[in-house]
């Protein structure tokens, strides 16, 4: 079990003073802390349940300790928009193989193959979540801000435009050499025949929190790329699920992703003074989205405060 007590950058209240060496207080306080950690997955389970039909994957990875938390972490689910963290691992390690520069322009277009049988199809401007992009339809574009454009603003349009460049058996290759276990890039977003053939992108809570962590440890890439991976995810824009559950100015960089009853949020949480915090709620079968985002930022809240009670 996660200590959480530590994970968070909270002050714990020690329950007892230090005992003297040669005592057998260590072990105390460890069965102490996992007593209280076992109230605390309770307490996340009890606020999961309130919400009927939900299913929830959820996974923390302590990065001071090392040590990680999951509830069913390892179930997969459509991974909706956080599958973009994944094309921009792959389009960043490019940099370090010299494949590409993100200065590269390509002519921006929205029309891309269906992976069913390779026909057209195009997106939509009012079903993205940046429709100004699309005022720039056949104009050259930058790699870069085709990146920017996908992780801030979760824009369609890019991500379709990049993995036709990158490849999805390459992207999905890299997850697995990172760890991201349960992560699999298919295809673009809106490709409706491949949708109807249960063709997905797909990803568990454990998959994603470890593509995370090699990006925050910087073993995802390069130095120079994976702190081009963190400063985009810190500049989401989109704050209503783990950063809403987190006090005002705590920084997180991370990924959210929603489609039809599916809201999800990956991030790496930055308390002061210590070693971030990987945190990865995906969420499913709630068909109002507002009661999911909720439910994200209840639970990622819940981790947070609990450490004010937390035995030493």
């Amino acid at each position: 079990m996660l200590p959480l007590c530590v994970l968070l950058g909270a002050a714990c209240r020690a329950s007892s003073p230090p005992a003297p060496v040669g005592t057998t207080a260590a072990p105390v306080r460890i069965a102490r802390r996992a007593e209280h950690l076992t109230a605390l997955e309770a307490s996340l389970r009890v606020r999961i349940a309130e919400v009927p039909g939900a299913q929830v994957g959820l996974y923390v990875h302590d990065l001071a300790t090392d040590e990680t938390l999951g509830i069913d972490d390892t179930v997969t689910f459509h991974a909706a928009s956080t599958m973009k963290v994944p094309v921009m691992v792959e389009l960043l390690r490019h940099l370090d193989t010299a494949q590409v520069t993100l200065d590269e322009r390509i002519i921006l277009r929205n029309t891309f193959a269906s992976i069913i049988d390779g026909s057209p199809y195009a997106l939509a401007r009012d079903d993205d979540s940046d429709p100004a992009l699309y005022d720039r339809i056949g104009a050259p574009i930058s790699l870069r801000e085709l990146n920017e454009q996908m992780i801030v603003r979760s824009s369609n349009l890019a991500t379709n435009v990049l993995i036709e460049r990158l490849d999805p058996v390459r992207i999905t290759a890299t997850m697995r050499a990172l760890g991201g276990e349960g992560i699999v890039v298919r295809r673009g977003v809106e490709d409706q025949k491949a949708f109807e053939a249960g063709r997905n992108n797909v990803t568990t809570a454990r998959g994603l929190g470890r593509l995370l962590t090699a990006i925050e440890r910087g073993a995802a890439a390069s130095a120079a790329a994976t702190a081009v991976m963190r400063a985009t995810l810190l500049r989401q824009e989109f704050n209503d699920e783990i950063p809403a559950g987190l006090p005002a100015g705590i920084p997180v960089a991370h990924k959210t992703g929603w489609i039809t009853a599916t809201t999800h949020d990956a991030a790496i949480i930055y308390p002061p003074g210590r070693a971030p915090i990987v945190l990865v709620i995906l969420t499913r079968a709630i068909p109002d989205r507002a009661t999911a985002q909720r439910l994200i930022a209840d639970l990622t809240r819940l981790i947070w405060t609990n450490c004010a009670t937390c035995p030493q």
